[in-house]
């Protein structure tokens, strides 16, 4: 799987919020996206994601552009904001399910994945609790745990990092190693320090690539 941008660049209102930025994935490569706040750093995940059109330039999956086969380029990527996305008044393991259908699993798959994710995610005591009684770091973890309900090649990841804590986030590398080493593609926007080695680093607004 090859993921690459030529040239895009994102308008907000009457804003520019980056332009030029190009850059380009090859599997088990992770690119991480660095700059100060309102910088464009979700909107260029989002973008990435589908849910905004670039003002200009395009993006390829596997030399093509995305936007002649959408539906393709999106069911082979995870998408996670950075908002956690939690259904408060449903179980956390309800949760996680909802997202494993939505993905196209079934009951029974789905059930199951989501069980072995929650353990993993070491959220297993807490799988019946609905979501309104976690703490913001096992909130974090829930939406987290989506990234191992089905494969996907591409993760797009924002502050996937926020309200963690240091056991957490070293389980959050850990899953992270083996996706790339599996192949996968991650693309990952922080303002601060990730488990992600040899990583490059996108710096917006100026899309300079270190």
């Amino acid at each position: 799987m090859m993921l690459a941008a030529e040239r895009l660049a994102v308008i907000r209102g009457e804003r520019q919020l980056f332009k030029d930025v190009s850059f380009s994935l090859a599997p088990g490569e992770a690119l991480l996206l660095r700059g100060p706040n309102g910088s464009g750093k979700s909107s260029l995940l989002r973008l990435l994601a589908g849910f905004l059109a670039p003002a200009a330039g395009q993006l390829l999956w596997q030399g093509q552009d995305v936007a002649h086969e959408p539906e393709d380029y999106r069911a082979g990527l995870l998408y996670l904001g950075h908002q956690d996305a939690v259904q408060p008044q449903v179980s956390a393991e309800d949760n996680l399910i909802f997202w494993a259908r939505l993905a196209g699993l079934g009951a029974l798959e789905a059930t199951e994945r989501s069980q072995a994710a929650l353990e993993q995610a070491g959220l297993g005591r807490q799988r019946r609790l609905p979501g309104r009684y976690l703490s913001a770091g096992q909130k974090r973890r829930l939406g987290l745990a989506r990234l191992l309900l089905r494969p996907a090649a591409l993760w797009l990841l924002d502050e996937p990092t926020n309200a963690l804590d240091s056991a957490a986030i070293a389980w959050l590398g850990a899953a992270l190693a083996r996706h790339r080493a599996a192949g996968g593609l991650v693309l990952l926007a922080s303002h601060v320090e990730v488990p992600l080695p040899q990583a490059r680093c996108l710096e917006l607004p100026s899309g300079q690539l270190a």
